[in-house]
């Protein structure tokens, strides 16, 4: 059995604006003629589908209450957009937007945005690569513009939540957001990717970024679904002259979480922070693949990701830096480290440097290891039981990554998620929370 979406594609032909319907037929054509990627697939060596081979059906509208939702997202002070499967949910988004600040369905754009949105809908993504970029596009019916105007600065974050409530039959839905950062702006971006249900949900999302020059943007990708939840995700970003792109991603595994990070300086000045924390347990699985794409010189790179993995779960990483030919002066750091909890857990790690310049300085590094236990015996030592010094020494080998985080509500209502993912047992997170 294959992975089956003609019913959900169907639909979708219907169903999407029609100013859509070229970019939607050209995509729908390149998926047919799309392999999906098996373990002889180097990128996909370490990450099998087989949870996909099945069918999925177009999602369909589940009513959600607030207080059901707040028992889903973390609470942070922001401008809040609510997708339930693929579908806008009014009644729990804010509808007030501050001066310099655009928000736009595609299914609502007027003529000018939907003429905006479809100038730049595909415009980072590359020509070639991610097996799933086509079939986002080919089932697209609907999405979300953010729209910076030039030299305003947004305060509140804008808080996008995508929340796939599962129902009897398996369903797949296709999130696409574009966020567009005009020059000199500000803002700051949080994605939530949560689920709930019994039901089976595939989730193949798209985010594309594009920053102007002189723009700062603060981007946060928080994959909190529910083990069961199928997920495909890719953030494509285009930083400008003298930008800069501030991101953070916190995963959560399962049966397959799979998320592709690409990031092109494209102009020179041009600078990206990439932070991240994985945690996998059980049998779950998740695997970040990050790619620095330096295309132009005077360009600068910092990437940090961190993961904890416990119990029989596996964890893949492959961060590479591409730094092109004419990119010189080009300075780029990316580190990548592991802590093993159990001696079934695994992970997978490559950092990649590909070089075609030869003014630069560059730095990669990966390790993998398990829990000191001279550190734990101090904590011992000091009245405190191998339990709770086991999640102590778990938790803040993650912690210095979250405090990394500029929202402070965010990393705030993070905390304490993060204390329980760890520690399980409530009389275990005295010293965490």
């Amino acid at each position: 059995m294959s992975l089956n979406v003609e019913s959900l594609l169907e639909r979708a032909s219907v169903e999407a604006p029609a100013w859509l319907g070229d970019a939607q037929r050209a995509a729908r054509s390149t998926w047919a003629a799309t392999e999906l990627p098996t373990r002889k697939t180097e990128q996909w060596k370490y990450t099998g589908i087989n949870a996909l081979q099945q069918s999925f059906a177009a999602s369909s509208t589940v009513d959600v209450t607030s207080a059901e939702l707040e028992t889903l997202v973390p609470a942070i002070d922001a401008l809040r957009v609510v997708f339930v499967n693929g579908h806008y949910a009014a009644a729990l988004s804010d509808t007030a937007v501050p001066d310099g600040l655009e928000m736009v369905r595609f299914a609502d754009a007027n003529e000018e945005q939907a003429k905006r949105i479809a100038e730049y809908l595909g415009s980072a993504l590359p020509a070639d690569g991610h097996p799933f970029l086509p079939l986002n596009q080919a089932a697209l019916t609907d999405g979300l513009l953010i729209d910076v105007a030039p030299n305003a600065s947004i305060h509140q974050p804008i808080q996008v939540v995508w929340l796939a409530a599962g129902h009897a039959e398996a369903f797949s839905v296709n999130p696409r957001m574009l966020v567009l950062a005009g020059k000199n702006s500000a803002c700051s971006v949080v994605e939530h990717f949560v689920s709930t249900g019994e039901g089976t949900s595939f989730t193949n999302a798209v985010t594309e970024l594009l920053l102007d020059s002189g723009a700062t943007l603060n981007h946060y990708r928080l994959n909190l679904e529910q083990s069961a939840a199928l997920h495909v995700g890719a953030v494509h970003t285009r930083v400008g002259r003298d930008a800069t792109l501030n991101s953070f991603c916190l995963g959560l595994g399962g049966d397959l979480k799979r998320v592709d990070l690409v990031t092109t300086m494209a102009e020179p000045g041009a600078h990206a922070s990439l932070d991240g924390i994985y945690l996998p347990r059980g049998k779950e699985h998740i695997d970040y693949h990050t790619c620095l794409e330096h295309a132009a010189p005077h360009c600068t790179s910092v990437e940090t990701f961190r993961g904890v993995i416990a119990d029989r779960a596996r964890a893949v990483f492959n961060g590479r830096i591409h730094i092109h030919s004419n990119a010189q002066k080009t300075s780029a750091q990316l580190s990548n480290k592991n802590l093993l909890t159990s001696n079934e857990a695994e992970v997978n790690t490559k950092p990649e440097l590909e070089i075609y310049a030869d003014d630069v300085q560059c730095a990669h590094g990966a390790t993998v290891a398990q829990l000191d236990d001279l550190a734990v015996h101090y904590l011992m030592s000091r009245g405190i039981s191998r339990a709770e010094a086991e999640v102590m020494l778990s938790f803040g080998f993650v912690n210095e990554v979250l405090e990394g985080a500029r929202l402070e509500a965010l990393r705030t209502a993070l905390r304490p998620l993060l204390a329980e993912r760890f520690a399980r047992d409530p009389s275990l997170m005295r010293h965490l929370t």
